[in-house]
């Protein structure tokens, strides 16, 4: 009779995890349906508008070689972007164990604009949702177990809104028109293989140092303050993301591998490092 008891409860309460689980989940993807919607919703219709090499004419001369490598004449400017990667990431400080992920990710280019949806595993059956939105020119955080249970997380403020416009700026090498003058970034040169790039949207500022190889691709961006979000607010930290890997989609090089870091005062901190499975454009 005991066992049979304890059989029993252990059933329910397997029963019970699945249950919540497959609700958890169900509810991410709502809300992502409604992230991307929104996004839909303030982008701008179709311009047709296509890529020549008038467009990065007067650019310090490593961006003009990188615009020549990655982009071709005729190449349609993106709007839209789906985007699936698989990776790990660090959800604590330098000395937490790497947690693997899979994410989905929506891009607009005209606003700039993503949403972000991450399922981190823990345990099994066990994980969390980690959701990054930028929309409107205002950032949002979250995350939460199984889907369900709020765990943290952020509304709009200035320094959330910084931090995702240059998350933003960073991945704007998954998709290179958005790096063009005629959308917003204003580029000066540093020296012969760096150049910064500042993109403006609303109140918000962003600045970036892009490292150009000597194959004219993007292996670095570097932010000398990035807000980082510590017990007490935000903390202006440098950082970095490194690419690598590139590949050709829809016509434009893209990477497909990266990692980023943290320089904190001890050391540099990795906190994500993951790898491109699917990309899309015009979603």
């Amino acid at each position: 009779m005991r066992l049979a008891r304890v059989l029993r409860i252990a059933l329910s309460v397997i029963l019970a995890t699945v249950t919540a689980v497959s609700a958890g989940r169900l509810l991410q993807r709502r809300r992502a349906t409604q992230h991307r919607n929104d996004l839909r919703r303030l982008a701008a219709t179709s311009r047709g508008r296509t890529v020549s090499t008038d467009d990065f004419e007067g650019l310090p001369e490593p961006v003009q070689d990188y615009f020549a490598n990655v982009l071709s004449e005729g190449q349609q400017y993106v709007e839209t972007v789906a985007l699936e990667q698989e990776g790990e990431l660090r959800p604590g400080g330098a000395k937490s164990a790497w947690k693997p992920f899979t994410a989905t990710q929506y891009v607009t280019t005209d606003p700039p604009g993503f949403f972000w949806n991450a399922t981190v595993g823990l345990w099994p059956l066990i994980d969390i949702q980690v959701g990054d939105w930028y929309c409107g020119g205002d950032g949002s955080a979250r995350v939460s177990a199984l889907g369900l249970l709020p765990l943290g997380g952020d509304d709009a403020n200035p320094e959330l809104n910084r931090g995702e416009l240059l998350r933003y700026l960073a991945e704007a090498v998954w998709y290179p028109t958005a790096l063009l003058p005629s959308e917003g970034v204003e580029w000066n040169p540093a020296d012969e293989s760096t150049a910064k790039a500042t993109l403006e949207y609303g109140d918000t500022s962003a600045t970036l140092t892009f490292h150009f190889t000597e194959n004219d691709e993007v292996s670095q961006v570097h932010a000398e303050q990035r807000p980082r979000r510590v017990d007490d607010g935000y903390e202006p930290t440098p950082w970095t993301g490194r690419w690598h890997d590139y590949e050709t989609h829809n016509g434009m090089r893209v990477p497909t591998t990266g990692k980023v870091l943290w320089h904190l005062p001890d050391g540099k901190v990795e906190a994500w490092r993951g790898r491109l499975t699917e990309i899309s454009y015009g979603e």
